[in-house]
């Protein structure tokens, strides 16, 4: 039996320069199921994306879902892509063993915690301030370069990841350290600053932006008192839920989330199409 894709729709071009294009999963002309396929919004046109990959369930365990999947890096590989990604849930085990078996690696994870209503208490000694106008400014430079290499490390093309760290920072800072829903704090501990805090507040829960302890403290146990502060700030703001995103390989922040009750909810995939 032969797997093939067939459009069942035009190629879109979408406001925000993506593309995507919807194809059924055939089996000798006979439709078992759908693949969407797009180009990342903030990654740009070299990098696609399988937004949704479905085949119906008496057709599951052949093959065809893999099959479908590498067809689409083909259609990917048309379009110009250089690396394609996928957004998998934790708990959808079986696509997540389709998509390893192809060569997708984890590139980074969506972790959560659902909160108490009793707010963490931090060390003693170890108290938060607002973030200055200064500092804010000195921290937004270190962190777009920061996050631009980030991006890099993991195969994104640098033009794409420094356009994606510019273009991150402006959707989600339009007013800066001003922006509503965003609180930067400052972490002090016996009176030095140690660390910094960027925490959204969502319309449903919290987000971790970033978390950093300045290098000349780090190992001291900050990092989980900047995380304790995250939480605070959120039942504070009245947000049950608090998440998060980690890259594959920062074995450290990894371990420090586990031990603080965080859950992995999605995994982020990529592969490069070579």
């Amino acid at each position: 039996m032969t797997t093939t894709l067939r459009p069942s729709e035009p190629l879109r071009h979408h406001p925000d320069g993506t593309r995507s294009r919807r194809f059924q999963v055939c089996v000798n002309s006979r439709p078992v199921g759908e693949i969407h396929l797009g180009t990342s919004p903030s990654l740009g046109a070299s990098v696609a994306r399988v937004l949704e990959l479905r085949v119906e369930e008496p057709d599951r365990r052949r093959g065809r879902g893999t099959v479908a999947a590498l067809a689409a890096e083909e259609v990917a590989r048309g379009w110009g892509c250089r690396q394609i990604e996928t957004v998998v849930p934790a708990a959808a085990e079986a696509a997540l063993r389709l998509f390893d078996a192809l060569g997708y690696t984890v590139r980074n994870r969506g972790m959560e915690k659902r909160l108490g209503t009793a707010p963490p208490e931090l060390p003693p000694g170890s108290r938060a301030r607002p973030t200055t106008g200064a500092e804010f400014a000195a921290w937004q430079e270190h962190e777009r370069e920061t996050y631009a290499r980030q991006w890099i490390e993991r195969g994104v093309p640098e033009a794409a990841a420094r356009a994606k760290a510019a273009d991150d920072h402006a959707r989600l800072l339009p007013r800066g350290l001003a922006t509503d829903g965003m609180v930067f704090s400052v972490l002090e501990h016996d009176g030095t600053r140690v660390g910094t805090l960027w925490l959204a507040l969502q319309e449903a829960a919290a987000f971790v932006y970033d978390v950093r302890v300045d290098a000349a403290s780090r190992g001291r146990g900050h990092g989980r008192t900047l995380m304790l502060l995250a939480e605070r700030q959120a039942i504070e703001a009245g947000r049950p839920v608090l998440g998060l995103n980690v890259f594959a390989g920062n074995t450290p922040a990894e371990r420090l989330y586990a031990s603080l009750g965080y859950a992995t909810v999605t995994h982020s995939l990529a592969k490069p199409l070579l």
